[in-house]
């Protein structure tokens, strides 16, 4: 089992950025696919961005391709999310996850598929 703890959320303005951090606690957290999930006000937890366990593939939802940048430090047992030209839109509580089956082929983008999850950092853009 991963233990995840997110931070680097806060108040920025639109067109702004900011880097999420995802740090894990095991052993095996290099065994594991990771997402970045985010969930609003009266809305469905959904995807942003995914990452294979070796980092050498990653998965994002249309709506951040080209603005968000997920990356990993195994060694660091630390998962990122770069977010740059951000939008009000982007308002929500950001979650990393550990995917549940460890060394898959297809960076996964469900929820279902992931099983350890942190307790979110809120990322806010103001217009």
């Amino acid at each position: 089992q991963v233990q995840l703890v997110e931070s680097g959320g806060g108040l920025v303005q639109a067109g702004g950025s900011l880097r999420l951090s995802c740090a894990a606690s095991g052993s095996t957290f290099s065994n594991y696919a990771m997402g970045w999930f985010r969930q609003a006000p009266g809305k469905e937890r959904e995807f942003v961005a995914a990452i294979s366990w070796s980092g050498g593939r990653t998965n994002y939802a249309d709506s951040v391709k080209g603005r968000f940048a997920i990356s990993r430090d195994n060694v660091k047992k630390t998962v990122y999310l770069r977010m740059n030209g951000l939008k009000p839109e982007d308002t929500a509580v950001y979650y990393c996850a550990a995917d549940r089956r460890p060394f898959t082929v297809v960076v996964a983008t469900r929820v279902a598929d992931f099983g350890s999850w942190g307790q979110g950092t809120q990322v806010t853009v103001s217009s």
